[in-house]
């Protein structure tokens, strides 16, 4: 992160609230309370009409200034993000970070500070490096609503919370569900922050299913147990979550060939009849057929897959409608105190 200098020390559950326990920013699924994250669902749910589709649009976020930092490309969660904004009556900037004032020498800093002048209420960031978002909310710009949209290997909170929406439509409460996270471990912000999820909502086992390469014991400490055996680990699962090989973060060869990974650990029908017979199959895309999951379960009946895209949209627009309000709460408050103590 060659502009990011500083280090940051709040916590990051410390950092995503104002002082009344109101979400300022939304960077991290981990240290959440139950709570907090059972009012994301229950507020996504409010934006999901009685046929099952994000509402058309909603007037919270009118006037305000939405700006999209994505520093790494990602077609799907930009557009996901775009159209939650829309929906809630949101101005929007999409900032080219290859061609903006970054490119030409200029800090990140300087350049956030500068779009900041413009108006901007809150920043939706994607970055290469783990820690971008939190670093921001604290360094560069606390008084804006920080939306953390991937960070390296760190986080992928609203990924995990549509992933939690879907599991919860389809199955209910949390406390009966054994869940399955199956593949590239290693390298997914996904897996972490969903991780962090389904034990705060109280799921009762979280298994991780891989390589010793993909899947490092030392997993274990964030709360999941590890299978290598896929079999095994799909044993009377509720869930499966399969992920994409991350092949442009692997600096080493981790895997034999895909086709060995997909014989070992590719989700295909013969794997996944070792689930509960009403197991449902999650997959955060983009899909790798053949390689992660086979074509008849990733369009099969079991397959929530594009439920996930659509709960994607009110799951985001729930975390910005909420992330707002704090912030907006937070500002309020120190002006206050700021005006009584002069």
């Amino acid at each position: 992160m060659s502009h990011l200098t500083a280090m940051s020390h709040a916590a990051p559950h410390q950092l995503q609230l104002n002082e009344q326990g109101q979400l300022r920013h939304f960077l991290t699924t981990e240290g959440l309370s139950r709570e907090l994250l059972t009012d994301i669902l229950d507020t996504a749910e409010s934006f999901i009409d009685s046929n099952g589709r994000s509402v058309k649009k909603v007037p919270l976020m009118r006037g305000l200034t939405v700006v999209n930092l994505f520093f790494e490309n990602s077609t799907r969660t930009r557009s996901t993000f775009e159209l939650a904004a829309q929906k809630l009556s949101a101005d929007i900037l999409n900032l080219n970070i290859s061609t903006s004032a970054t490119a030409k020498g200029e800090t990140l800093q300087d350049t956030l500070w500068n779009i900041r002048a413009m108006g901007a209420d809150m920043f939706v960031v994607r970055h290469a490096d783990s820690g971008a978002a939190h670093f921001i909310a604290e360094n560069v710009t606390p008084d804006v609503a920080i939306i953390n949209a991937g960070d390296g290997r760190h986080a992928h909170p609203t990924q995990a919370m549509l992933d939690m929406l879907t599991i919860r439509r389809c199955k209910g409460e949390f406390g009966k569900l054994k869940v399955a996270i199956v593949g590239d471990i290693l390298h997914s912000r996904v897996a972490r922050s969903e991780i962090h999820a389904l034990n705060t909502l109280g799921a009762e086992e979280v298994r991780l299913i891989g390589p010793k390469t993909l899947v490092p014991d030392t997993l274990q400490a964030l709360g999941a147990n590890i299978y290598r055996d896929m079999k095994q680990g799909l044993k009377d699962v509720d869930v499966i979550v399969a992920l994409r090989l991350q092949k442009e973060r692997m600096n080493t060869a981790l895997l034999p060939s895909e086709s060995e990974f997909f014989r070992l650990y590719g989700l295909n029908e013969e794997k996944l009849a070792y689930a509960k017979p009403d197991a449902i199959v999650m997959h955060p895309g983009p899909i790798n057929r053949g390689v992660e999951i086979e074509s008849s379960v990733a369009d099969g009946e079991q397959s929530r897959i594009l439920t996930q895209v659509s709960n994607g949209i009110a799951v985001r627009m729930a975390v910005m409608s909420m992330a707002i309000t704090g912030q907006l709460q937070q500002q309020q408050d120190l002006a206050k105190q700021q005006g009584a103590e002069g």
